[in-house]
């Protein structure tokens, strides 16, 4: 990501795309009020996020009956087809592990194995977008929360909190080449979510060798304990290497620490994420439902002087259903060099005819001075 001297202005950004994530599927329904358990409740919190200006959902799927995060892709179906007609424009993320929860006192916190994961790929109604990681990483959320994060939740048990501690996103070549090959056979765009530069790195690489022909949404995640955490000098590199064309990029992090790390997002141009999966605290450690979160976010990117995107903008910024032909355009359009050509020398850029260049979104052919 490159910044001029005007990049900074808030009249020259995107429009602050807000994601929502609230269903929270590490607490459990006594952990808070803010926890949505009946198939009624989920859908509202979608539709209370949507109306206080959250654009994209991240979705995760609780059994009503258990009160624990769902496996079921028939409940994962109904769910989507009834967000579909409760919230219709409002793009859907759905979560990549499914529900990562240890449901039993002696489990783990853990990421489904890849068969199961693979069947993301086929859900009916689709999904916008489903999380794809590239890479094995250790995703151990808690370990930079202070105990006053989990006070009054399960997870101030240190029984619960070590099952967490050893949680482990399994991402292997063999997954995520796989996965991304059905998803694009099913027309749903993956949603790039790396945890450190060299995660970004292999995004790259998938982009130049043609695995993944699209425009390039990314999360950067810093949650601490094996993704970046919440140094500051982090962020500015990790979104210093995201490349310059992405479609867009969000920033992920965890309880208060969060507060300060979309706040960040929203004056650097980038996007934000709030709710209950993320954080449940204000930055008076009282209680901070997913709603007020939202609301939030909005006041303080209009507050500096950026405007909140509608539905229809977030989709049209994020390139929602849209597809590359080859590798050139996918470069291209991410702002990426091209790859080398045999024989070449030198740093890699893109040729010119000579004539004054116009801007992106002119509606010229993106590869037409290739």
């Amino acid at each position: 990501m490159y910044f001029t001297d005007d990049s900074l202005f808030p009249e020259n950004m995107q429009p602050t795309i807000i994601t929502a994530a609230p269903f929270g599927p590490e607490w459990l329904p006594s952990d808070s009020d803010d926890i949505p358990v009946t198939w009624k409740q989920q859908i509202q919190a979608a539709v209370d996020c949507y109306n206080a200006g959250a654009t994209m959902l991240h979705v995760h799927v609780r059994d009503p009956q258990t009160g624990q995060g769902s496996s079921n892709f028939d409940q994962y179906n109904q769910f989507l087809s009834d967000l579909r007609a409760a919230v219709p424009k409002m793009i859907l993320q759905v979560g990549g592990s499914i529900s990562f929860a240890p449901h039993t006192d002696n489990a783990r916190a853990k990421w489904l194995d890849y068969d199961t994961r693979h069947m993301l790929t086929e859900l009916d109604p689709k999904p916008d977008f489903v999380t794809v990681t590239t890479g094995t990483t250790l995703w151990d959320v808690t370990q930079a929360f202070v105990p006053d994060d989990v006070a009054g939740t399960h997870l101030a048990e240190p029984k619960v909190a070590a099952a967490w501690a050893d949680m482990v996103v399994d991402s292997t070549s063999s997954f995520y080449l796989e996965h991304l090959k059905r998803l694009a056979a099913n027309k749903i765009q993956p949603y790039f979510v790396p945890a450190h530069v060299h995660q970004l790195e292999i995004i790259e690489r998938l982009l130049r060798r043609g695995v993944y022909k699209g425009p390039l949404n990314i999360a950067l995640c810093g949650y601490g304990g094996g993704t970046m955490g919440r140094n500051p000098f982090d962020w500015m590199e990790m979104l210093r290497r995201a490349p310059h064309g992405s479609a867009s990029v969000t920033f992920w992090s965890s309880m208060r620490g969060n507060i300060a790390i979309q706040t960040m997002a929203t004056i650097l141009g980038q996007h934000v994420r709030v709710g209950n999966e993320d954080n449940i605290w204000d930055m008076h450690k009282k209680r901070w439902p997913t709603v007020k979160q939202v609301e939030w976010a909005v006041k303080q990117s209009e507050g500096f002087g950026r405007a909140v995107a509608s539905a229809d903008e977030a989709r049209k910024i994020m390139k929602v259903g849209v597809w590359y032909d080859s590798v050139e355009e996918t470069l291209f359009n991410a702002g990426l060099p091209p790859n080398r050509p045999e024989g070449y020398k030198g740093f890699l850029a893109y040729e010119s005819d000579g004539k004054k260049p116009k801007a992106g979104g002119s509606g010229t052919n993106p590869v037409s001075i290739l």
